[in-house]
């Protein structure tokens, strides 16, 4: 039972009396002791911690404050008690001999660290990645040697269904108003310069060439990738990883190939799905804004829209899906504490996706230029 905080004076046969303490010192059970201690009359000859059961840092502190006010030593402590009364005792510079903040840095100062610190973290991520990819192609080689025994089917099937099936209903809805927002966002400009018949190259080219593989990933990216991330981060945290190379089991071919497999072969046929739904959308706003029949439509879409373009998006599918499924469950395997880390690895795994995305969008589009496919 926790013992009441008091104090009483007492002789100590030297003159100036002492200053008993007796129970527990800490925040919760100091009371007025912080006032009434400070307005004893001294001089006072000695603390005594003699009798305190407990005492924290706020406790040691007012001890402390005493004994430098009436310039009298400390008695009768315990080993801990001690070590929190020295702890909060200044250095010779009069600041405290632990700081409880760091040292105060100029807002200069404070970015500079900050620029260094995400550098650091981004090379520190993308050697993560490029190691990973080695243990991806490693595990993909051993797959295709013995795929009876290893490949398993069954998982790479129902991450099928996650990845695409799931996604068809949302993936069709956001490429059906990007269609018409790009068909109608297109007509209004070129009203003005009487070449409204222009939409149809515009939609065509931009749903086929870049946005419908784009977006597609962007929105894989957010609804599969944070899905990895947050399912293997909850069986690591679970041990069930450990638990599976422990029985000789590889998590590399259980639970990191099904899922890359899967967003590799599931996104071409999701963007050009996409593809095709921006297109019946920038269809349905020509249709109504500009009066274009659907048959002219798809005849002078078929006449302004080289076959490449299709091409362009269906090489550079695979390769976002390899990017999605990859930076997900790496992240995901990077889980080691607690929970908290599972929310913050998935949300590291939906930027890095989409972010090296979006990076890899633009060097194919500078690249597939410089090889004349304009």
């Amino acid at each position: 039972m926790t013992e009441p905080t008091a104090y009483s004076l007492e002789d100590g046969g030297e003159g100036a009396p002492v200053l008993r303490l007796s129970g527990t010192f800490s925040i919760a059970h100091l009371g007025d002791m912080p006032n009434a201690l400070p307005a004893l009359s001294g001089p006072i000859g000695a603390i005594d911690l003699g009798a305190t059961d407990h005492i924290d840092t706020i406790g040691a502190w007012l001890v402390y404050s005493l004994s430098q006010q009436w310039d009298c030593p400390i008695i009768g402590s315990d080993a801990d008690a001690q070590r929190l009364i020295e702890a909060v005792q200044p250095t010779g510079d009069g600041g405290p001999r632990h700081a409880l903040h760091g040292e105060k840095l100029s807002p200069a100062i404070r970015i500079l660290d900050q620029i260094g610190e995400a550098t650091m973290v981004a090379l520190s991520t993308l050697l993560g990645l490029i190691g990973f990819l080695g243990a991806v192609v490693l595990a993909s080689w051993e797959l295709i040697r013995s795929p009876r025994h290893r490949m398993r089917w069954n998982a790479v099937i129902q991450r099928f269904e996650v990845v695409g099936v799931s996604a068809l209903g949302i993936i069709g809805l956001m490429s059906f108003l990007i269609g018409i927002v790009i068909a109608q966002q297109g007509a209004v400009q070129l009203r003005q310069f009487g070449m409204e018949i222009l939409t149809v190259n515009l939609v065509g080219r931009l749903t086929f060439r870049e946005l419908g593989v784009l977006m597609t990933a962007i929105m894989v990216a957010g609804r599969s990738g944070s899905a990895f991330a947050a399912q293997l981060g909850m069986m690591k945290l679970t041990e069930e990883v450990d638990a599976m190379r422990t029985i000789g089991v590889s998590p590399m071919e259980a639970l990191v190939m099904p899922r890359i497999m899967a967003s590799v072969i599931m996104m071409p046929l999701l963007g050009f799905y996409a593809s095709i739904i921006a297109i019946i959308g920038g269809g349905f706003m020509c249709a109504i804004s500009l009066e274009i029949p659907p048959v002219t439509f798809v005849q002078r879409l078929r006449e302004v829209v080289p076959l490449h373009d299709l091409w362009i998006g269906l090489i550079k599918a695979p390769v976002f899906g390899l990017i999605i499924g990859m930076t997900g469950c790496y992240q995901g395997l990077l889980v080691k504490s607690n929970a908290e880390e599972v929310g913050m690895r998935t949300t590291a795994a939906v930027v890095q996706a989409i972010f090296m995305v979006i990076v890899l969008d633009a060097f194919f589009a500078v690249f597939f230029t410089w090889v004349g496919w304009t």
